[in-house]
């Protein structure tokens, strides 16, 4: 039997947060979830959830909205990298990209932390990310136990501190820290299955860098995992197969009716798109799920990249 909870998530809107808040809401849990865009308030309450405007920058506003949601749980869900907040994605310049996200990854952790201390809030399930990142030695495929790569001298190496920013701050205050892999599904992959169509995606070298892939629905699905066990520690919520970008990307151009490919070498791809693009093609490391399925008993069902991808694009 499921203990009904008051569960508080920041960030209720995005790709994640609007499959999290209904398969909170079926599990029989009062929602209150957060939107920076008042005219996303009737998509909240469209959702089954009390909808709340709140900056997650914002201190004072993140105070007052959980002081008077009085959850039992947050989930901080809370990024911005959507076109209209961060503009069109930019690997070159990662940094600059991801710059609203790495603030809400830092002050809007913080900020979450310290109203949950103040209000007395005893858990908290927080979004981090183990897609391509793990560190660039040893096998193709991490574990929990495995550092991630803090890509030093990169465009993402800011990034990377953000994450180790909030992943140590929601571990020290015992909550759950969920590792997402390269969430697709449908508002997801939008701007990069339109590269891929203009032929603009290209594969770099030899492209045998792994990604781990999650749809947002299994994402969600093992999020409610975390809130109902009050889960803690960090868990890698990816999908069974890892893979070198050689073989998903193809794939990917494949289901999408897209044309192969192009491939360029790897002093070409540094010029045009930057370190970190050269890094995720030809050096990238995937993740093992293996923790998430037995600690959580989580299901997914997406199991490989494969189906996801044929399901969602043909």
């Amino acid at each position: 039997m499921v203990m009904v909870m008051r569960v508080f998530v920041a960030g209720g809107t995005g790709v994640v947060g609007r499959r999290l808040v209904p398969g909170l809401v079926e599990r029989g849990h009062h929602v209150t979830a957060t939107t920076t865009s008042p005219a996303k308030l009737d998509l909240l309450t469209q959702l089954g959830a009390d909808g709340v405007v709140m900056d997650g920058l914002d201190a004072v506003a993140v105070g007052e909205a959980v002081a008077k949601a009085r959850p039992d749980v947050i989930v901080h869900q809370m990024t911005a990298i959507a076109e209209v907040h961060a503009g069109k994605p930019n690997m070159k310049h990662f940094d600059r990209w991801f710059e609203p996200t790495i603030r809400l990854r830092t002050e809007g952790t913080d900020h979450l932390l310290a109203a949950a201390e103040a209000t007395g809030v005893p858990h908290v399930v927080a979004q981090s990310y183990a897609s391509w990142n793990g560190l660039r030695s040893g096998g193709w495929v991490k574990t929990e136990d495995d550092p991630l790569d803090p890509l030093q001298g990169t465009a993402a190496e800011v990034g990377m501190r953000a994450i180790r920013h909030l992943e140590e701050a929601v571990l020290a205050y015992g909550g759950a820290v969920l590792r997402y892999g390269g969430l697709y599904g449908p508002g997801a992959t939008d701007d990069q299955v339109a590269l891929v169509r203009k032929r603009q995606f290209p594969l770099v070298g030899r492209a045998t860098g792994h990604t781990s892939w999650l749809h947002c629905d299994d994402a969600a699905s093992a999020t409610v995992l975390a809130v109902e066990q009050h889960a803690t520690g960090v868990f890698n919520i990816v999908d069974d197969e890892p893979v070198a970008a050689n073989e998903w990307l193809p794939y990917l151009a494949k289901c999408a009716g897209a044309k192969a490919p192009i491939r360029v070498p790897v002093w070409l791809a540094r010029v045009l798109a930057g370190d970190v693009a050269v890094t995720m093609m030809t050096e990238g490391r995937g993740f093992s799920n293996a923790k998430a399925k037995r600690e959580l008993g989580w299901e997914l069902r997406y199991p490989s990249w494969r189906q996801g991808f044929r399901d969602g694009l043909t």
